[in-house]
């Protein structure tokens, strides 16, 4: 069977998204590998896209599986959420960096309260996508469920709170240490890439237009507004990722880990 534009964007995520993963693991080893380090999230976000790929390419020796077609569906779906945590990381290292020598309006408690609004996100989009390729397999028709649109209503609560808290850490530029400032280049780079993607799932997920249908949907419109702005979200966290200093064992970004310098208090205790 000849391939048709969307497999042949999935050889494309394979061939992107494979050497992606191996350098996230490198990033992760080289930063902290636990799931709070934030390079986990890049590292469920590459696993997503290839597997999703997969699957997308696995239809066209078997097109009438609809597990397939879901389970594609809903692994192209979820990437909002970990590449927002991704971020959060970020803002949370920049933040570390921060609070060794003042104190801002941003705390850690702050922060992981966005990560956990991203992350309930996630989850919902999983189980309102999973729900949704049940009924299609019932029905023939693939339709938005609410669990879905709940999801995607905190998606984009937590890509909000992320702009507000980018924005109150860069006010702190001066504070952040030197070579650690690129951090919020980053975030701020990343973010309006994001957004994109942001409106393409708000629109397929809240919207009437059978252009950005997740199953039927004009495949060119997911590509410029989707893929490629993923793509540029990686290349950018990765790069990024690539020119930081390793951290000292004893020191973890205070946002998204645990163990911290003697002398500092968290803010809550």
């Amino acid at each position: 069977m000849a391939l048709n534009e969307r497999d042949n964007i999935s050889i494309v995520q394979i061939i992107i998204y494979v050497p992606s993963l191996f350098l996230a693991l490198w990033l992760a080893i080289r930063h902290g590998f636990g799931r709070n380090a934030g390079w986990y999230y890049l590292i469920v976000f590459s696993l997503a896209r290839i597997i999703g790929a997969a699957m997308q390419l696995a239809t066209i020796s078997d097109p009438t599986n609809v597990s397939l077609h879901t389970g594609a569906i809903i692994l192209q779906t979820i990437g909002l959420s970990p590449l927002i945590m991704v971020q959060i990381a970020l803002v949370g290292r920049a933040l570390g960096s921060i609070r060794k020598a003042a104190t801002s309006f941003v705390t850690e408690k702050r922060l992981r309260l966005v990560q956990v609004v991203a992350l309930v996100g996630l989850i919902l989009g999983i189980v309102g996508g999973t729900q949704s390729g049940q009924d299609y397999g019932n029905t023939g028709k693939y339709t938005i469920s609410n669990v879905s649109q709940i999801g995607m209503g905190l998606t984009i609560a937590a890509y909000v709170l992320l702009v507000f808290t980018t924005i109150i850490v860069a006010m702190q530029l001066a504070q952040i240490e030197p070579g650690e400032k690129r951090l919020l280049l980053a975030v701020g780079a990343s973010l309006p890439f994001i957004l994109v993607r942001l409106a393409y799932s708000a629109e397929s997920v809240f919207g009437n237009n059978p252009s950005f249908n997740q199953l039927t949907g004009d495949v060119n419109i997911q590509l410029g507004m989707a893929v490629i702005m993923e793509m540029i979200v990686v290349f950018i966290v990765e790069g990024i990722g690539m020119t930081l200093k390793k951290l000292p064992k004893d020191i973890d970004p205070p946002a998204t880990g645990h163990r911290q310098r003697a002398s500092y208090q968290p803010s809550w205790q």
